[in-house]
């Protein structure tokens, strides 16, 4: 599977390929790399349904094309017959849903989330479910209970986390896109260690409705594909209001997703990019990524537009805010799994207080236990007013510098991650140093912004490099614009394996 979600709508509608062969080939690769000696494992499973649902698709097509109404038809439903993955969080009615733990093992979701009905409703096929860090805890997709997730470019590094699942089963040509969910890096980061377009939506514009919460204000759903016209595709599909979800909204200028133009020439010239001072200052950036950096900063100034360092220390405080709340939003909404609702059950007959204690103990793996441990910590009567409400002081100061900044400047230009990829179990056991790898992500959830990270290069080792563009709220057309003016110029970036 070596096409993006043009190169197969075409193909599809000239019966060149059919959604039940796309299909059956995923399943056949998914099945032979499992007895391989260094299996991927990015897909958990296959949906059962999915071979049943692309039948119906071509039946679909074949009808369309008798009648001459395929036109009329991929209007309709422009992801007709596309595979995508789906991240091991994410409610798909009546298949398993398990966040890659223990204390959900054999859990079935009993309804679609509405990002899942509404790529369902355009025409997309749900192809199966992936691998994530334990309840999306993580920055490498190694703390869940399935193993860890290779990279497909280099299979003895991580794919990053926490959606490192979804984003493997992409660069990888298993599915043509895939969602993933942030809190604080989790789509951006696996994206720019696999070499794909992750996208970061603004908080709101796609529903959480159907999504296991992590940290509630922080949580969105993002997308992984291989072009920005792809991530606009599937985009355009699932954004919107949403009566379920009170904190959801429409996304101003969504009609320019479809068809997604490349920013000109013209606009280039008026264009104003901020560059933070403290993240260009950072003493832990790689010489490779910081290489990778100034070429993209070169190719902005080649294009016209005008580059500019803006000074903001609250930066400096933004991993530290990011790890206060999310914990504390994170230990009160685990709080749920309690062995007597839902999921695993311990029961040892000494009472409730007991049944809590030895389900939880059971269930969670080490990073959940201590991110739990640290948010209730936070949470606690003789640190809240002092540890929590500080955090909510920085990330208010964030959101306040952000909105005036995006006043005078179109977008920031910033490294993903410090780092390329590194090697499986390199930092397992080093949660400071795991945490450090959201250094230059945090700062976009926190002020609730949206962000793309942008295949831009290799190291001298051969790992992907990604570069984030960052708009302000409700920003995501002049993003993937800008990101699509990038692809014009550095054709096939985002596709890492397969069709170069």
């Amino acid at each position: 599977m070596n096409c993006t979600i043009r190169d197969m709508r075409a193909a599809l509608k000239e019966g060149s390929a059919t959604s039940a062969d796309i299909i059956k080939k995923s399943a056949a690769a998914f099945e032979a790399d499992k007895k391989s000696a260094a299996p991927l494992n990015a897909f958990l499973e296959i949906y059962e349904d999915a071979l049943t649902k692309a039948e119906a698709a071509d039946a679909e097509i074949a009808g369309a094309r008798s009648s001459g109404t395929l036109d009329s038809l991929f209007s309709e439903k422009p992801l007709l017959g596309l595979p995508f993955a789906n991240k091991d969080n994410i409610s798909a009615k009546g298949k398993r849903l398990t966040c890659a733990s223990k204390i959900l093992e054999g859990y079935v979701a009993p309804y679609d989330a509405t990002v899942i009905a509404r790529l369902e409703k355009a025409g997309a096929v749900p192809l199966g479910r992936c691998n994530q860090d334990e309840f999306a805890m993580g920055s490498s997709t190694e703390y869940s209970i399935y193993g860890a997730t290779r990279n497909p470019v280099n299979r003895d590094y991580v794919s990053g986390g926490s959606s490192g699942g979804s984003t493997a089963a992409v660069a990888a040509n298993q599915a043509v896109f895939g969602l993933g969910t942030e809190t604080g890096g989790s789509v951006r980061l696996p994206a720019s260690y696999c070499g794909v377009y992750g996208l970061k939506p603004t908080y709101g514009v796609l529903s959480r409705w159907g999504v296991v919460a992590y940290g509630s204000s922080l949580d969105q759903v993002g997308i992984l594909a291989h072009t920005p016209s792809d991530i606009a595709e599937a985009l355009d599909a699932m954004c919107g209001a949403d009566m379920y979800d009170d904190t959801s909204a429409d996304l101003p200028g969504k009609e320019k997703l479809l068809n997604l133009k490349p920013c000109g020439d013209a606009p280039f010239s008026s264009l104003k990019i901020a560059l933070i001072r403290q993240f260009l200052e950072n003493k832990g950036l790689d010489a490779d990524v910081g290489k990778v950096f100034d070429e993209t900063r070169k190719w902005f100034e080649s294009r016209g537009a005008k580059i500019e360092v803006v000074d903001m220390p609250v930066m400096d405080a933004s991993v530290a805010s990011y790890y206060v709340l999310a914990l504390a939003e994170a230990a009160s909404n685990l709080s749920r799994f309690d062995g007597i609702r839902y999921g695993r059950r311990v029961d040892t007959g000494e009472g409730y207080d007991e049944l809590y204690v030895h389900t939880r103990s059971e269930g969670f793996g080490a990073e959940v236990k201590r991110r739990i441990v640290i948010g209730n910590y936070v949470l606690s009567e003789q640190f809240s007013g002092d540890t929590y409400k500080k955090g909510m002081t920085v990330r208010a100061r964030i959101q306040r510098e952000m909105a005036a900044l995006f006043k005078t400047y179109d977008a920031v230009l910033c490294p993903v991650c410090p780092t390329p990829a590194f090697k499986l179990g390199q930092k397992v056991d080093d949660p400071l140093e795991m945490y450090l790898s959201d250094l230059f992500v945090n700062f976009v959830n926190l002020a609730r912004i949206t962000s793309l990270s942008v295949p831009a290069g290799i190291t001298k080792e051969g790992l992907p490099v990604g570069i984030q563009f960052v708009g302000p709220m409700f920003g995501e057309a002049k993003i993937l614009e800008l990101a699509e003016a990038w692809e014009a110029d550095h054709p096939g970036c985002g596709v890492p394996l397969g069709t170069k």
